[in-house]
């Protein structure tokens, strides 16, 4: 796939701090974003109907997240549209090929995978969650990359805590919102990719 086919993540990068439940240095992934390291660390998204890959070199150490969607149309809102799956592929190639740029190998890369459930409020009908995980699984599949666990579907959001050194991962299932951060933003993000893709912009 041609880099320039498809839009670039969220420019910003993800918001680092310290995570003094863990004591160490921490690194928050939101809708669009992802991030590689060699150091340890810890990555921590929220999860509604989006989905994260994390995928690590498990000799090397070197490991990473990502927090996508796939955009939908509003004229055939069963589907992606035809150039929504960019933004899945591009989510997974730009992470795997930045974990090659520091030394990992794609023969020696696992992943965990998490997310889509239906918690986007008028997208449950069209099944989005479903789509974005079937997406990540496919995907892996086609590549090779052992998918060594997975948390997906259902319908309550997820916190991800991913130690990218260990591969160690903590998921936490939020069963009560008490407000609705993460289904406004995962919805303006999706809503942000649609008009993309639909004006062309990729």
């Amino acid at each position: 796939m041609n880099m320039n086919d498809a839009p670039p993540p969220v420019e910003k990068s993800p918001s680092r701090y310290f995570d003094k439940k863990f004591g160490m240095e921490a690194a928050k992934i939101l809708p669009g974003e992802y991030f590689a390291t060699d150091k340890n660390m810890l990555l921590v998204t929220v999860l509604g109907s989006c989905v994260a890959a994390c995928v690590r070199d498990t000799r090397a150490g070197i490991g990473g997240m990502n927090h996508f969607i796939l955009p939908r149309s509003e004229k055939d809102p069963t589907n992606p549209v035809s150039m929504s799956a960019r933004y899945g592929t591009f989510a997974m190639e730009i992470l795997i090929n930045q974990l090659i740029k520091m030394g990992g190998r794609r023969e020696n890369m696992e992943a965990k995978v998490f997310g889509g459930g239906n918690v986007l409020r008028g997208f449950t009908l069209n099944n989005i969650g479903e789509s974005n995980a079937s997406f990540v699984l496919e995907y892996l599949q086609n590549e090779g990359i052992r998918v060594a666990a997975e948390d997906m579907l259902g319908v309550h959001p997820r916190k991800i805590y991913y130690f990218p050194g260990s591969g160690r991962v903590l998921v936490k299932k939020i069963r009560e919102l008490h407000n609705h951060t993460i289904v406004e933003r995962e919805s303006e993000y999706n809503l942000r990719l649609r008009d993309a893709v639909l004006g062309g912009d990729v």
